[in-house]
């Protein structure tokens, strides 16, 4: 206010005045200038809502990224531990950010919402009910008040007007009578224009005085009318920034993390997670963990026992022989003896690898020296031949295959021990 007045002269100030005609606009203006604050406020908190759920997001992002490894660090007990609080802390804020996003939109925007859809009746053709009402009664109250001004305004104009015209005619007067060039007649018609005018300014300030008095004695009555229509105005302004100011303190405590009971707890057992960090503790662990502390066989006469064979896969075979269906090898692979083999277990083969009598190595040699279709090689294969049963699974890691003699027994046997037929 006081760099208005500073800026523009009083009577300029007076103009901008409530009480003058048409400066209840800006009154009846506050009800749509409340009505896209609300929409503002609503703008301003949804945005404020993606900021925390961004930051709720970027925190749970970085706790998931760097558990892993952190859990994979060389640290160890109390220090991990403290390193560890520190995600398990952002994870808990993450959720609780969640929630102040959650409460800005739902419950604060939702709130704000029904409040203006109850407080700001719409009319069909634009503008809201509450401003119409106030404007009606301001011009009402006031129209009686611009006709009598606009009268006054009249009279003061025609009484300002004649003033003009005495004063002219007096200074006339003043010429004319220290001119000895003038006629007396000259000057005596001079002095009856003087006195007509100062007759007529008289008579028009009477006029302008009594339409005054009729203004003054108006003006309470327009007052007191103006101010009644202000005043239920100020009334559903109150109501505006109560709420307002309710809704602001709802966001305020949805916000305010400081007061938080949650977020106090989170840094609470933070802060007593770090205190707990000990050295002694630590240098304990790693001392019973990997140092000195750690239990040990320390050597001791053993006495010697034969080796058994440990043939891995023989225990799984049979517990999954009814499961599995013996679909390694369909039909099997026909495989032949090239050396002897007794079976130590009663789940193992036995097979030889047949060698021929004297008297048929005799006779092969002979016919390899009188046919040629017999060639060393095929004695070598008719010397050689042992049995031949089919092998149904490969062999293992510990190098050992599953076969079937032709009498449908089934075991084990080294698979180094046979070749492909």
């Amino acid at each position: 206010m006081s760099t208005l007045s500073a800026e523009t002269g009083p009577e300029d100030a007076n103009n901008q005045s409530f009480w003058m005609t048409g400066n209840y606009h800006r009154t009846v203006k506050r009800t749509e200038d409340a009505f896209q604050a609300c929409n503002d406020i609503m703008a301003c908190f949804q945005e404020r809502a993606r900021v925390e759920r961004q930051y709720a997001q970027q925190l749970s992002e970085w706790s998931t990224k760097w558990k892993p490894l952190v859990d994979a660090s060389p640290l160890y007990g109390s220090l991990l531990r403290a390193w560890q609080c520190f995600l398990s802390s952002a994870d808990r804020l993450s959720s609780l950010h969640s929630s102040i996003c959650r409460a800005l939109v739902s419950e604060d925007g939702d709130r704000m919402r029904t409040w203006q859809k109850e407080t700001f009746r719409k009319k069909i053709f634009g503008g809201f009910k509450e401003s119409q009402d106030f404007e009606t009664g301001f011009s009402r109250a006031q129209k009686p008040w611009a006709k009598r001004l606009k009268k006054l305004e009249k009279a003061k104009s025609a009484f300002h007007k004649a003033c003009r015209k005495e004063h002219v005619a007096r200074e006339r007067e003043a010429h004319a009578q220290g001119n000895p060039d003038i006629a007396i007649e000259k000057q005596r018609k001079i002095q009856e224009e003087t006195e007509l005018a100062h007759q007529e300014t008289e008579k028009v300030r009477a006029r302008y005085e009594k339409i005054l008095e009729e203004v003054t004695h108006y003006a309470p009555r327009y007052m007191e009318e103006m101010e009644s229509i202000f005043d239920q105005s100020q009334e559903e302004e109150r109501k505006r920034i109560s709420f307002l100011k309710q809704a602001f303190l709802s966001i305020h405590r949805h916000l305010d993390v400081t007061n938080n009971e949650s977020v106090k707890a989170v840094y609470n057992e933070l802060h007593n997670t770090l205190m707990s960090i000990s050295e002694q503790e630590d240098l304990r662990w790693w001392k019973n963990t990997h140092g000195p502390g750690m239990p040990t066989d320390w050597p001791q006469f053993q006495e010697w026992t034969p080796d058994k064979k440990h043939k891995k896969g023989k225990k799984e075979v049979e517990q999954k022989a009814v499961v599995m269906e013996r679909s390694v090898m369909i039909g099997g692979v026909r495989v032949r003896a090239l050396y002897d083999y007794v079976g130590q277990e009663t789940d193992e083969l036995s097979f030889k690898a047949g060698k021929l009598p004297l008297f048929m190595f005799v006779y092969s040699y002979i016919m390899c020296l009188y046919d040629a279709h017999v060639t060393p090689l095929t004695l070598y294969v008719c010397v050689c031949s042992g049995e031949e049963f089919l092998k149904i699974e490969d062999e293992d890691d510990q190098g050992w295959c599953r076969g079937m003699m032709d009498g449908g027994k089934e075991g084990l046997y080294p698979a180094n021990y046979v070749e492909v037929v």
